[in-house]
């Protein structure tokens, strides 16, 4: 019998992947779904999300949007 090795749990950087996957695969996603769509997206790729929530996936996109590495597609990360 085999033995079932666990799921990586995902860093930021492949948080990061996922939210530019998501984005290229529901380019109509409303904000009010994405952060859904983002841990649908890493549990296709095989990683434990049981402890990624809505608040991280919002701040990893805050910090690309911010850093310059994407546009603000959503258009949800306010100016200070």
């Amino acid at each position: 019998m085999k033995k079932s090795r666990k799921k990586p749990y995902p860093r930021d950087s492949d948080i990061r992947d996922a939210i530019l996957r998501t984005l290229y695969l529901y380019p109509l996603v409303k904000p009010y779904d994405f952060a859904e769509k983002v841990i649908e997206v890493l549990e296709e790729e095989g990683y434990y999300t049981g402890l990624v929530n809505v608040k991280r996936v919002w701040r990893v996109y805050e910090k690309m949007v911010r850093r310059g590495e994407m546009y603000d597609y959503l258009d949800v990360v306010k100016d200070k």
